[in-house]
């Protein structure tokens, strides 16, 4: 049988695990949290399950409420710790096709012809990249709230 071609969701995942990724927020019992890479909106983060699997539907009932039910929790967090109005949350695979959920923070303050638009919309050449000097605080302030709110999350 022929493995499948590993993603970029694969290679994050092995960073994660070798402990090479500086974006890690946390670590959950269903896999990781991670600021998103650009940073296209502040707050951005992406939760990717450990193993790794092609979709949503890969995973068993259990599972896949646990992955679920992560999701939201850490949404709860992000909204909080971000000041947000809301989360969006996306769910795709299409463009690297293995399970990772995308997590907005959207805010009152946001300019109105983004406020309405979906972050695809938006253009990420502009966004900036992850920096340790400028996003390592919020990832920082993120990771305490997580290890507060959430049940086995780990650092």
């Amino acid at each position: 049988m022929n493995e499948p071609t590993p993603t970029a969701i694969h290679r994050r995942v092995a960073g994660l695990r070798a402990g090479t990724d500086p974006t890690l927020v946390a670590r959950l019992p269903v896999g990781w949290v991670v600021l998103g890479d650009p940073q296209v909106l502040d707050g951005y983060c992406l939760l990717l399950p450990d193993p790794v699997v092609p979709h949503l539907n890969a995973l068993g009932a259990p599972a896949r409420t646990a992955f679920l039910a992560a999701m939201a929790a850490f949404g709860d967090v992000l909204q909080a710790e971000c000041g947000a109005v809301r989360i969006n949350y996306a769910i795709f695979g299409n463009v690297e096709p293995a399970l990772h959920a995308h997590l907005f923070p959207r805010r009152h303050d946001e300019p109105a012809v983004r406020a309405t638009a979906q972050p695809w919309a938006w253009d990420w050449t502009i966004a900036p990249p992850f920096s340790e000097a400028v996003h390592g605080p919020l990832r920082e302030r993120l990771r305490r709230a997580v290890l507060r709110a959430m049940p086995g999350a780990l650092a």
